[in-house]
């Protein structure tokens, strides 16, 4: 069985209330619900983690190392701002999507600009929470052909 971790970085826990017209109305609770049913569907272990703290999520991804074969990661605001993360997700060398529910490229310029991006075998982008569902079945497709 695949073993999949979803990251996410800080301010994620606000999903629900937090700028809805552009997260949505659904909480990360539900975010987390959802796409759990879907990787049980698909014969995936899903491992939630959140945390506004930077160090918390390089600890994660360290810890990692020896039992999870995806990542998918929300790094929120640590995308533009964190090398430590990024360092992390190199040397782990796990694999990973880099997701967001927004359109970081048609948002303000300092979003434009991504520690993770070309680290990440592939980004998805731009489709609200449905970004969620769509980097799932990326990383499933892609770990699924290094058998």
């Amino acid at each position: 069985m695949m073993d999949i971790l979803l990251i996410n970085g800080p301010n994620l826990n606000l999903l629900g209330t937090r700028e809805p017209e552009i997260y949505g109305n659904k909480t990360l609770s539900d975010i987390e619900k959802d796409l759990t049913k879907v990787s049980q569907e698909k014969s995936v272990n899903l491992e939630c983690f959140q945390s506004n703290h930077e160090g918390e999520i390089v600890d994660k991804i360290h810890d990692s190392v020896n039992s999870i074969q995806g990542i998918l990661i929300n790094a929120g605001a640590f995308t533009h701002t964190s090398i430590s993360i990024r360092d992390a997700l190199i040397g782990s060398e796990i694999p990973f999507v880099e997701l967001h529910i927004s359109n970081i490229f048609s948002r303000e310029e300092f979003r434009k600009e991504s520690f993770l991006t070309d680290k990440a075998i592939g980004i998805i982008s731009g489709f609200g929470i449905l970004s969620y569902s769509l980097a799932l079945e990326g990383i499933i497709g892609y770990l699924s052909t290094k058998d």
